[in-house]
């Protein structure tokens, strides 16, 4: 059972709504979101996660291109 399922909330600061996933804190930290978590992985809610893709497409796409294969 994960933290998403028990209630967690988003852990962007200013920002308590529930949250929908839980992902990398410093990839989040890297997209420009300030977060006020200290362990592995940051919670964040639909708005906060829709803010962190927009931020992070950049560098999810370099990562993408490292593993296509040609």
């Amino acid at each position: 059972m994960g933290v998403i399922s028990k209630g967690a909330k988003c852990n962007v600061e200013g920002c308590d709504e529930d949250g929908i996933r839980s992902l990398n804190t410093t990839k989040v930290e890297n997209a420009g979101l300030r977060v006020d978590s200290v362990g592995k992985k940051t919670v964040l809610c639909k708005k906060c996660y829709k803010e962190y893709k927009k931020n992070s497409k950049d560098d999810r796409d370099l990562e993408r291109a490292r593993y296509d294969k040609f």
